[in-house]
């Protein structure tokens, strides 16, 4: 429980029941799945917006209600939100667990701060996030979080900052995870999850989440005169 010893491993039964509790695509997922609009933007057809539940007080507490049942089980030491939604949604799912919230930002923001690599995601090439040295000890269990999972390649800059510091990533979880991505065929042309993840030596680290693509399916109603103009980077 989170009361124990922060070094207690959790009880493997115990996280298969939590995730049977609130299943990927579920009841909850789908109800949410409502107030996730997509857009035409960056360049990709399907841009998930998380202003639509955002501005649904009932729907963002129930997002982070999940999240916290979620880790309050399988136990945790901190929460690192990924710059910039991860800071939407990490901050009330560490206070409501009374973990510590921790930043992980793009480089040149923080002081103290340490560096992963460059990589890669749908939108182009990124320089390495950053987190600040003395924010994770050895061994501390950490929990990533961000709004939705694609490539996985932000996710992988910041398991590598945690893994560089000592502490161990417990589950990337994410509001939305596109699971095309995961493992496609060499014919489909898109990058792979698993072999970014493999190459990297974490495909250790559980990555999950809440609603996937085949029910994310609301459309956004185009007001007249819409443009895409969402920068790459």
């Amino acid at each position: 429980s989170p009361s124990e010893s922060c070094n207690t491993k959790p009880d493997p039964s115990t996280m298969s029941a939590v995730k049977k509790t609130y299943a990927q695509d579920g009841d909850e997922a789908r109800q949410i799945a409502q107030y996730l609009p997509y857009f035409p933007f960056k360049g990709i057809p399907r841009f998930y917006d998380i202003g639509g539940f955002l501005e649904k007080p009932e729907v963002f507490q129930q997002i982070v209600d999940i999240f916290v049942e979620r880790y309050n089980e399988i136990g945790i030491d901190s929460v690192a939100g990924l710059d910039a939604r991860g800071f939407i949604l990490g901050p009330p799912i560490a206070l409501a667990l009374k973990k510590p919230f921790i930043m992980m930002r793009k480089q040149g923001k923080m002081p103290n701060a340490i560096s992963s690599d460059a990589y890669d995601t749908e939108y182009g090439k990124r320089t390495g996030l950053t987190v600040q040295k003395d924010k994770v000890k050895k061994g501390d269990r950490v929990l990533i979080i961000d709004d939705l999972v694609a490539t996985g390649g932000t996710l992988s800059s910041a398991i590598n900052l945690v893994h560089m510091l000592g502490g161990e990533v417990v589950e990337c979880a994410c509001v939305v995870e596109l699971k095309m991505f995961i493992d496609p065929s060499e014919e489909s042309g898109l990058p792979s999850r698993t072999k970014l993840f493999k190459s990297s030596n974490i495909n250790h680290v559980p990555v999950w989440g809440l609603i996937s693509e085949d029910v994310l399916t609301n459309e956004a109603t185009l007001p007249e005169g819409y443009v895409d103009d969402g920068e790459e980077h």
